[in-house]
């Protein structure tokens, strides 16, 4: 499916400056289609049906717990794994029945797989060479890729003379030497310490931003995925729950398992009472929760009678307690409450995380705050509080 620049453009937006696009690499880039593809390991399904457009440019995550099928996805475009069912298409060619390295795409491995024995410049050199790439052009073009990941004094050095964070842009270094149209990334930052990856997602949205080119990584980490993408992709046992900017998906998960599995929400299970038309095509649901009663949330899709849930943020609760008189103002929408007990409190930082028992139903739930504003309420654990949210911060979950 072709995608205009426009929608490239806009997909790829953020606050912070792009630096210059390398022009010769972002014409190359190529969006990807999978249309109902289905792969199967004899009667296992691996992923099913699934549908995904991921327009040229940007960078996509498939998100997911561990055998959700985001890496047989991932292989499946890059040709280590051939569909059951259903189109691959690359731009605008399909290739189904092409192998990896007619596809015009490059992986990027967890460990990096760096030659040991052989230099950066080597190793960056190797695909070329297999290629049977001219020893001239080729001497150029690695040159010109040590330079633009600005490790060009690096070239006579072997890998392990690096740190993780330059052993990384060699290995990216190595795979945009070929210009491909996709560059996939398995889990790249997995391996790397937790001050070196925050470091590293840095890096690798600035060379995803430079070259323009079409990155589509794996990962399982929701705050990896938030910092990086354009778009994710949210899958569960085979299938996509969602596809969504990070910031739609934060604030609008689509599913229960969504919900969940980004971390943190607080969901109320219940049966869908009552169903008005508010804002755009919302609906305001009312939902009976069993020991709380009624609730309101914000969605769409409530049918009478069905099971369903609603969720909301810890950020977006108000936190007072019971004795307290004071109001939640919300002018047009309904305002949820109910009482809890606070069971522990732990400090991160700048936040403090508070959770707390449902008076009701000993449900636990979660409440977060800034940690001198917490100071300030000076509440002890075990004490009742109460918890009021607007519905227009409640969102409907359907399934």
């Amino acid at each position: 499916m072709a995608v205009s620049t426009d929608q490239s453009a806009s997909l790829r937006a953020s606050g912070s400056a792009v630096p210059p696009v390398v022009p010769d690499l972002a014409k190359s880039a190529a969006g990807v289609s999978l249309r109902s593809v289905t792969k199967k390991y004899g009667d296992v399904t691996a992923i099913k049906d699934i549908n995904l457009e991921i327009p040229a440019g940007v960078y996509c995550c498939l998100l997911g717990p561990s055998g959700c099928g985001k890496t047989t996805a991932l292989r499946v475009i890059s040709g280590h794994e051939t569909v059951t069912s259903g189109q691959v298409l690359i731009g605008d060619r399909q290739v189904n029945d092409l192998p990896p390295a007619k596809r015009n795409t490059a992986m990027m491995f967890q460990n990096y797989a760096l030659f040991p024995h052989k230099t950066v410049w080597q190793n960056i050199e190797f695909g070329l060479k297999m290629k049977q790439v001219p020893l001239k052009e080729r001497q150029q073009r690695v040159d010109e890729i040590l330079d633009l990941v600005g490790l060009s004094h690096t070239g006579d050095r072997k890998p392990h003379q690096l740190s993780g964070g330059q052993q990384q842009r060699i290995a990216l270094a190595r795979a945009l030497v070929n210009r491909p149209q996709v560059l996939m990334l398995d889990e790249p930052l997995s391996a790397l310490d937790e001050n070196l990856r925050v470091r590293m997602r840095g890096e690798l949205r600035k060379i995803q931003k430079q070259f323009g080119l079409t990155f589509i990584q794996v990962t399982h980490h929701v705050e990896e995925a938030f910092s990086l993408s354009d778009q994710i992709v949210v899958m569960n046992h085979g299938h996509i729950d969602q596809i969504a900017t990070p910031s739609q998906l934060f604030t609008t998960p689509a599913s229960q398992f969504v919900a969940k599995f980004i971390g943190d929400n607080n969901l109320f299970l219940g049966k869908v009472v009552g169903s008005n038309s508010c804002q755009g095509n919302q609906e305001l649901v009312e939902l009976d929760i069993p020991g709380i009663g009624p609730l309101f949330a914000v969605g769409h899709g409530g049918q009478l009678g069905s099971e369903a849930a609603c969720s909301v943020r810890p950020d977006l609760l108000q936190l007072e307690t019971a004795a307290s008189e004071s109001q939640f103002l919300s002018p047009n929408m309904p305002t949820n409450y109910i009482t809890a007990r606070i069971t522990n409190t732990e400090l991160t930082g700048f936040v403090t995380r508070v959770a707390l028992a449902v008076e009701a139903t000993g449900q636990d739930l979660l409440y977060t705050i800034r940690t001198v504003d917490w100071h300030k309420l000076a509440l002890q654990e075990g004490q009742v509080v109460a918890l009021r949210w607007s519905a227009e911060d409640c969102v409907f979950l359907p399934y």
